[in-house]
């Protein structure tokens, strides 16, 4: 009974993945999780509560992953700086794989309380890849700065949400220019003036 179980719940975040990937939240209902797996509605409540509730347990399954892929990527750099730069762009490039659809989507939910801490938990893990990293450029308070950083982030992946793909990569830069020059810029620009007032142009036409 209990491998049985265990193979249902398997089945029906698999289910979960898919319907994320082909539609968004909007697509993740316990109709559409029955449909996919052949169970009745009513044994999906039997898993899960709500979809707040899928969503948690995608990421618990998921989270480990995308922190290891970052890790490696942070791994096969040399310097903090070009540490930093593989921190930001990982997650960027991972938010747009459909295999985190699930990760990314915990932004529009409304989750309890027990459940954000549990993610904040994970994303304090996920925080701590960069702390060293911040610390050898003398950062006073690593920690702190790697919070914030990874708001940087999460607001470029937001900011990517339906954009083409050059769209994206102009997101990617600037989150990258912000993460090692801060506001001030930087002397080396990782874009063209003509290519950030394009994106600028077509972030306000989206707004």
């Amino acid at each position: 009974m209990a491998e049985h179980r265990r193979l249902q719940r398997a089945a029906l975040l698999d289910a979960a993945r898919v319907l994320l990937t082909e539609g968004g939240m909007e697509a993740l209902t316990f109709p559409a999780l029955a449909a996919r797996t052949g169970l009745a509605r009513s044994s999906v409540y039997e898993y899960f509560r709500s979809r707040a509730h899928v969503v948690e347990q995608l990421c618990e399954a998921d989270f480990p992953l995308w922190a290891a892929e970052i890790e490696a990527g942070m791994a096969a750099r040399d310097g903090a700086p070009s540490r930093l730069e593989a921190y930001v762009r990982g997650q960027l490039e991972l938010a747009g794989d459909p295999r985190h659809r699930a990760i990314v989507a915990l932004s529009a939910l409304e989750l309890d309380e027990a459940a954000r801490a549990r993610i904040r938990a994970a994303h304090e893990g996920l925080v701590g890849l960069v702390v060293e990293a911040l610390d050898e450029l003398g950062h006073q308070r690593p920690q702190l700065v790697a919070a914030l950083l990874q708001g940087v982030v999460e607001a470029a992946v937001k900011r990517s949400e339906g954009r083409s793909s050059e769209e994206r990569a102009l997101i990617a830069d600037a989150a990258v220019a912000l993460a090692l020059h801060g506001l001030a810029g930087s002397a080396t620009p990782v874009t063209s003036a003509a290519a950030v007032a394009a994106a600028e142009c077509s972030g306000s036409n989206r707004a």
